[in-house]
Parts: structure tokens; sequence; C-alpha cells
């Protein structure tokens, strides 16, 4: 029998999340002024990051892992004399939760959701870190220098604790994993739950920010550095109704369960990052859920 260990599965996970099934460009290294003090960066490893530089210190968000952090830090340096005073992690999984610890060696306070520390708590990674300041409930905000980093946590979609970002004040938004523009996202985690991811596409729209730093992009090298807005906000969330669409018409047409994953075609999408590779991988994770049901289910209120 063959198996996979633990580092290898965590290998190949990372690849896949991170660099992406058909990606054009080779992941980028970059760092850019998206709004005033507001930066996005790229760690040339398919994730991206923000951070936020206020004349009382600088917030980073999404750590990633360590070499992440440490490329982030240099980042950060080449813009600003100032301290680091946070660093904030999205949710548990351990391709974005991890690098924490060399911001607490730099001086700066990690944050994380109670139900993403719990999980971490429990099941730490190699790289992974007991945040400093732990939030609960569905809102925490911090305030440094006129500023504020609102913490949004929608409930149930993807992961454990996942928050969303938002700086009002510079209309600017942090999204991990929700949203990936032009790219067909890679959604058969098990804790990935597509009525209610969908359900936070919904609730992401109504949030106050005009650009937000998406982790995971298929925007070509001359435009992921420029973020996303709510417009592939509302394309992922109308990419999930469509894939939705076309399953149902399947079983409308007696086609086998089986069989529609292999069957079902978006054209509109196939020029998305991943359509060849990954389209057929989210057909039968959608597929299953109307078939046997999502877990948790969650009735409509």
């Amino acid at each position: 029998m063959k198996t996979m260990t633990m580092k290898t599965l965590a290998a190949t996970s990372l690849l896949a999340l991170g660099a992406g099934a058909g990606q054009a460009d080779e992941p980028l290294a970059y760092t850019n002024e998206i709004a005033p003090g507001v930066y996005s960066f790229g760690g040339g490893n398919g994730y991206h990051s923000m951070f936020l530089v206020t004349d009382e210190g600088v917030v980073a968000i999404e750590t990633i892992n360590s070499a992440h952090s440490e490329k982030m830090i240099e980042a950060i340096k080449d813009v600003s004399d100032q301290p680091i005073k946070f660093a904030l992690h999205s949710h548990n999984h351990w391709d974005h939760a991890s690098g924490g610890g060399v911001f607490q060696a730099a001086g700066a306070e990690t944050v994380m959701h109670t139900l993403a520390a719990q999980y971490i708590q429990a099941n730490p990674g190699q790289d992974t870190s007991s945040p400093d300041i732990v939030w609960e409930g569905d809102r925490y905000d911090i305030e440094i220098g006129g500023l504020t980093v609102e913490h949004h946590y929608l409930g149930l979609n993807h992961g454990l604790g996942m928050t969303v970002y938002v700086v009002p004040e510079k209309r600017v938004a942090y999204i991990a994993d929700l949203v990936t523009p032009d790219r067909i996202g890679f959604n058969i985690m098990p804790d990935f739950n597509i009525g209610e991811w969908e359900r936070s596409l919904g609730e992401i729209l109504e949030l106050d920010f005009d650009v937000a730093v998406c982790s995971h992009t298929g925007l070509s090298a001359e435009e992921a550095p420029n973020g996303c807005t709510k417009t592939h906000v509302a394309e992922e969330k109308q990419f999930i109704g469509d894939l939705r669409g076309a399953i149902f018409a399947e079983f409308q047409n007696g086609t086998p369960a089986d069989q529609i994953p292999a069957t079902v075609e978006l054209p509109q999408y196939a020029e998305w990052s991943g359509y060849d590779e990954w389209l057929e991988m989210n057909a039968g994770r959608v597929m299953l859920d109307i078939w046997m049901g999502p877990y948790p289910w969650i009735p409509e209120s």
C-alpha cells in the first residue's frame, strides 16, 4: 500500500494552494502601495499579504510562514522605520497561520480569533506559535494611528475563525482564501462549506472597502500587486451559482452522479487559471453537496 507522510501531504497541499494549478505566471515577489500607507506584499510563493503603516506603528496581515514573514519584515523596513505592533492571522490553516514567531521576535503581538487559536493550540504545526491576543465573537477592532483595523468573523465558511479585515478610513480590506480572482478555487478541503462560503461572499460585498488584497490570485503579474475588488468578490459568488446550476441541469438530464463532474462545462470561466485542472474537482465537491448534503447543513433563516 502506498502511503503519504504528513510532511509530504502538507507540501503537496501547499503547492496546490499557493502556486495554483495552471497559473500562468511564476509566483510574484513585490511590495506595492495600494492606498496611502497600505501595501500589498507578494512573497514569491503564491501567497499575498498586506501591511498598514501608521505614525503609531505597523500592522501586518497574514504571516504565512517564517520565510514569508522574514521577507515581509524586510519589505516593511524598506518603507518605514515604525515598529511592527501587530501581526494578524486570518484562520487556522497551517499554510496561513505559520510564521507568527518571526513577528513576535520582532516585537509584534500576534492576533487570532479564538476558534483558530483553539485549533492551533490542539494541533500545532512545525512553524506555528501561540497568539498573544485572542478575540471572540463576530467583531474586534484595533485602533492605531487614527485608523481602525476591523476584524470581521463571518461564521462558518472555510477553516476555523476565518477573519476578513477592513480599514474603512483607507477603504481597503484583506481577504484570505474566500476570493481567488480569475482563478478556479481549491474547494475540497474538509472544512470548506460551500453554501456558507457563498453566504459569506454576499456579506463581504456589504463591507466598507473598494480594494482588497486576496491571499491567492489568478490575476496577471501586472494586475496582482494592485489587489482585488468587489467585482472579483461578486464573480466568485457568481461562479458558485453557475456551477451549482450546471450540476442541477445534469441531474435533470439524467446524468449519473458519478459522471457529472467530468461532464460539467462553464466556458464563461475558461480563461480563469486552473479551469482545465480544477473545474472537475470543484464540480465533484458541489455535486456531492447537492446529492448527499453538506456537513454541517445549515437551514436557511
